[in-house]
């Protein structure tokens, strides 16, 4: 997900990056990769597709991660000098969980800013805000279970909120129904499948209380996502 604002753009998870394609296995590892089935595709990397649109690695000001995980991460070293935004659970667990996170993909020295715990709430759920625009309202909104620090993040549009969810569910199904076929895999992903399914039990409840005044996707199911792929922000 891409936004645009007056002096640059805004990136919301980098998916895999050039780095990744040139040297796969040392980045990732075969495990991990035999077992998700990435796919490496140049022209599919986020600073390529930033490219064909015209701008550079170097207008990416900023970058919010949903969570570390090697397919939201591998492109950041494509942007070197954006600042990383990440929760402060999430980067904790970059430092100590080597199972499941690659300290290749962070060995470029992101310029990370972490965001701590906040009493702010978003429609009932907690919310740490991100000062990047003026006017604009930026969340990082918890939803942990997938991993232990992982956030969807809200966004502001005109009179709507767009709240990309990350990995806290993968196909859209799973927001009405626990009979879906993803579900032994989102169990077996999870860092704690009890706070994972709360999240998604909450994840429901904007669903269906408060749409369409907030529209919610996933980073996985791309039937759903958004008509605007790229949103600018004034």
């Amino acid at each position: 997900m891409l936004l645009e604002h007056d002096s640059g753009l805004v990136l919301v998870d980098t998916g895999i990056g050039l780095e990744d394609i040139a040297h796969p296995v040392e980045r990732i590892g075969s495990s991990a990769i035999n077992a998700a089935g990435f796919q490496f595709h140049e022209p599919l990397t986020a600073i390529r597709q930033i490219e064909r649109l015209g701008f550079r690695a170097a207008d990416v000001t900023d970058i919010i991660l949903t969570h570390g995980d090697h397919d939201h991460v591998g492109g950041l070293a494509d942007f070197p000098n954006a600042n990383v935004h990440i929760s402060e659970e999430e980067h904790f667990q970059l430092g100590i969980d080597h199972r499941r996170y690659s300290s290749a993909q962070f060995a470029h020295r992101p310029r990370w800013i972490t965001h701590p715990t906040s009493s702010e709430r978003w429609f009932g759920l907690e919310a740490r805000s991100l000062d990047l625009f003026n006017g604009i309202s930026i969340h990082l909104i918890p939803l942990f279970g997938h991993t232990l620090g992982h956030c969807g993040v809200a966004i502001q549009d005109g009179d709507r909120w767009l709240l990309h969810a990350g990995d806290a569910y993968y196909l859209r199904v799973e927001l009405s129904t626990d009979n879906h076929p993803v579900s032994t895999l989102a169990t077996q992903r999870a860092d704690d499948d009890d706070l994972r399914r709360a999240s998604l039990s909450e994840l429901r409840r904007l669903a269906q209380k408060h749409a369409p005044e907030i529209e919610i996707f996933g980073y996985h199911d791309f039937t759903e996502f958004p008509s605007e792929a790229a949103i600018s922000v004034e």
